[in-house]
């Protein structure tokens, strides 16, 4: 087994704040599913970073708010996650949402495709919502 390790980087002037709870939640996240940790680095970046991503190694000329490049091993997740926080932003004043509850959507949404969940299709997205909730509400827990 490899070390257990998350990472958070920032290629843009975005300031992560609570990281210590945002690790611990992951955490729990990936043991709800009864997942390993390997090692996940998380990458904040702005939209033209992300979209040169989705465009190089994905070949899709679109903006997105985040992309998993998955490494798992078995049943042990690791990967990197890149994260669009100019999109995030525009996500939460579009969904009506504080920024905070946004970025924890995207970031569990990352670990749950890691996890194995797509959401391609219709069906697939609405499990991927109900996952994202769910796993949200494990945030709350013995803060």
């Amino acid at each position: 087994m490899s070390e257990q390790i998350i990472n958070f980087y920032s290629e843009n002037d975005f300031e992560f704040q609570n990281e210590k709870s945002f690790d611990a939640w992951i955490r729990k996240v990936i043991s709800s599913e009864e997942k390993e940790l390997g090692e996940i680095n998380y990458i904040f970046c702005d939209d033209d970073y992300l979209y040169k991503i989705n465009l190089k190694f994905l070949d899709h000329d679109t903006y997105t708010d985040i992309i998993s490049f998955d490494n798992c091993e078995g049943n042990e997740l690791n990967g990197d996650i890149f994260i669009s926080t100019d999109r995030v932003k525009e996500n939460a004043a579009e969904y009506n949402v504080d920024f905070s509850e946004e970025l924890k959507r995207v970031v569990v949404h990352g670990i749950l495709h890691l996890c194995g969940y797509p959401d391609k299709t219709e069906s697939e997205a609405v499990l991927m919502r109900q996952k994202e909730d769910e796993k949200i509400a494990l945030f709350h827990v013995e803060q």
